[in-house]
């Protein structure tokens, strides 16, 4: 499979031993040692997967990782020196994927890297506005779901959440995010409102409800292979 990794580390050595091992499981690497490169990259080049260290000159890699989830679903991988909790809830309020602490194995590392790229490949959006995602059939045009063929009522704000929920599948959505996508910006009412319609949502999705996840004090993450 023909996949794009943007490689983004200041450490050259630590690059070069990454380089080697992700060339041999057939990945095309881009490298940046900068978050200003990384973005310059990341824009003029069709990636599959960021991996980002956290320390990078110019800009850092919260930015870079909040910078590129602005414009993509794209998989990232944080990685980190330090193993601090508050490091970890930061990347995923930004939209991380998953978060690797130094020293690691790069065996580790590629097989964080396969599995994020595989649950990305999960969703199939057809033409006609019509998401397939974990045995769920969404058609954006007529705004009806579909489990194993059969219909599910679903109130107009619990199908735009399960829609902006399937269409960023695999990305932590902090409760902001959510709030501010789905009710719209100049929304006042409180976060609380967001965990009653998962909750109204993962009932009428029945077994399907096991997809969505809680992440603890931060929000809500769609995953396919669950």
């Amino acid at each position: 499979m023909y996949r794009n990794l943007l490689l983004v580390e200041d450490e050259k050595r630590m690059r070069e031993i990454l380089v080697d091992y992700f060339k041999r499981e057939d990945f095309t690497i881009l490298e940046a040692s900068s978050g200003r490169e990384a973005l310059d990259l990341f824009e003029s080049n069709n990636i599959h997967l960021v991996i980002l260290d956290i320390m990078i000159p110019e800009i850092d890699g919260w930015a870079v990782c909040k910078r590129i989830r602005k414009a993509s679903g794209v998989p990232i991988i944080m990685l980190t020196a330090r193993s601090d909790e508050d490091d970890k809830l930061m990347g995923y309020e930004l939209g991380a994927d998953d978060y690797v602490t130094k020293p690691f194995s790069p065996k580790v590392l590629i097989a964080k890297s396969k599995m994020l790229l595989k649950r990305a490949e999960g969703n199939v959006i057809k033409d006609n506005g019509i998401i397939l995602c974990a045995d769920i059939e969404v058609n954006k045009l007529s705004r009806t779901v579909k489990l194993e063929n059969q219909l599910v009522e679903l109130a107009p704000k619990e199908f735009e959440l399960l829609v902006y929920m399937l269409e960023n599948k695999e990305m932590v959505l902090t409760r902001e995010n959510i709030l501010n996508h789905v009710w719209g910006y100049d929304y006042f009412g409180d976060l609380r409102t967001i965990d009653t319609h998962i909750k109204k949502l993962r009932y009428k999705l029945k077994d399907k409800a096991k997809h969505i996840s809680t992440v603890n004090r931060v929000g809500y993450k769609f995953e396919v292979n669950k």
